[in-house]
């Protein structure tokens, strides 16, 4: 994995970290005609959640959005520039948020996707997640810590 560090999001990253996850979900645009603006709200987002940015030197290459609820973490998003890929660093956002949702007190993480995005279930089943439910064309996972 390449080298880089983890902290927490604050209000100057907000464009920069719209700018990763566009650039992350740029490669479903073509197949998905119904992908919702996935970078909207960042600022509501990195002031009111628990919101991560990876960065390699300067550059915000990955991030993640949790909301903590009563009884489960929300991982709401997770992006990886499309340059960074295939370095493992998605695999360390969700370690983190894993974590995270400990740190919490919480044992379980839920997160949605797309019915388009097939390699998404793939990853996420891979990684110990397991479907819980579809409505329309998302797909409800979750995984217990």
């Amino acid at each position: 994995m390449t080298n880089f560090k983890l902290r927490r999001a604050q209000a100057r990253d907000s464009r920069a970290l719209s700018a990763c996850i566009d650039a992350a979900y740029s490669i479903y645009a073509s197949r998905v005609n119904d992908l919702p603006a996935v970078s909207e709200g960042i600022s509501h987002a990195i002031e009111n959640h628990r919101v991560w940015v990876a960065e390699t030197g300067h550059d915000i290459v990955g991030g993640i959005i949790l909301i903590p609820h009563d009884d489960f973490m929300l991982l709401e998003n997770v992006a990886v520039h499309p340059a960074s890929s295939g370095l493992g660093l998605g695999r360390a956002l969700i370690e983190h948020a894993e974590a995270e949702c400990l740190a919490f007190g919480l044992h379980e993480l839920r997160l949605s996707t797309h019915t388009d995005i097939p390699e998404n279930i793939q990853l996420y089943t891979h990684l110990g997640w397991r479907e819980t439910g579809r409505t329309g064309n998302k797909v409800h996972m979750s995984k217990c810590l």
